[in-house]
């Protein structure tokens, strides 16, 4: 059975022009979502996503805007715009995070300072500006979902401390206002495995191989398995569940 949407709600979803973006919006337009608010740095792709979603779903209130969630003058006008179209947004997806980097691993001693801040500004940036302006209409309805992405890697990755360590973060960031929004809005977060993405799609499959091999199911996970996680947190039936880093990863698990 679908788990349905709290209230069939306004949703936000950042990310909105990759796989992983438009696998959660069409997931929560299909639970009951009544409109969609997409954001993406990439104004091509989101426009691409958000034609497909019209067309799938012709009755939905649907707003894009091409915007970096991790300018605060860019994130504002999302906001903006998204508050106008629908009055207020009921749940949000931050989807938006990844690599700094052209190459998957650099160790620190090789890193810029340049790319440990730009990694940290990817990752957490745009969740912080877009909860500082949508979590105080959820606190005045009394209720509100937000939904944070973190990666089963935030325990710990060599050649990857400045992304391990931003994810990190958005694991501590949810816990934090899960207890500071509580209990009018839930807050969690996802933490997924390698996924196929436009960022994966071309990895050598030995490198996937090795990545994905100490899991129980070692294989990628699809953009829809972490969607189907994205749509229980922000579904009635999740309305106890808060302050949980859920991974979706086919059994691995944070670990050093």
């Amino acid at each position: 059975m679908s788990q349905q949407l709290l209230l069939a709600p306004r949703v936000a979803v950042t990310g909105a022009g990759g796989p992983m973006g438009l696998a959660i919006a069409r997931r929560l337009a299909r639970a009951g979502a009544r409109g969609l608010a997409l954001s993406d740095i990439s104004g091509t792709r989101l426009d691409a996503n958000a034609a497909a979603l019209r067309a799938e779903f012709p009755g939905l209130d649907l707003v894009s805007l091409r915007g970096d969630l991790t300018r605060g003058d860019e994130a504002r006008g999302f906001a903006t715009a998204a508050l106008a179209a629908m009055g207020g947004i009921d749940v949000l997806v931050n989807t938006v995070g990844g690599l700094r980097s052209a190459q998957l691993y650099t160790p620190l001693l090789e890193m810029t300072e340049e790319q440990w801040r730009a990694t940290f500004d990817l990752n957490l940036m745009g969740g912080f500006h877009l909860i500082r302006a949508f979590a105080p209409g959820m606190l005045d309805r009394g209720a509100g979902r937000i939904v944070n992405f973190a990666t089963i890697v935030f325990g710990g990755e060599k050649g990857q401390t400045d992304y391990a360590a931003a994810k990190a973060a958005v694991a501590s960031m949810t816990r934090s206002l899960a207890a500071e929004f509580a209990p009018a809005i839930t807050v969690n977060a996802v933490a997924p495995g390698l996924t196929r993405t436009s960022v994966t799609r071309n990895m050598p499959p030995e490198e996937a191989a090795r990545l994905t091999g100490g899991a129980f199911n070692p294989r990628m996970a699809e953009p829809e398995e972490i969607a189907e996680a994205v749509a229980f947190l922000a579904s009635e039936p999740a309305r106890f569940v808060t302050g949980e880093i859920i991974a979706v990863s086919g059994g691995l698990h944070p670990h050093l």
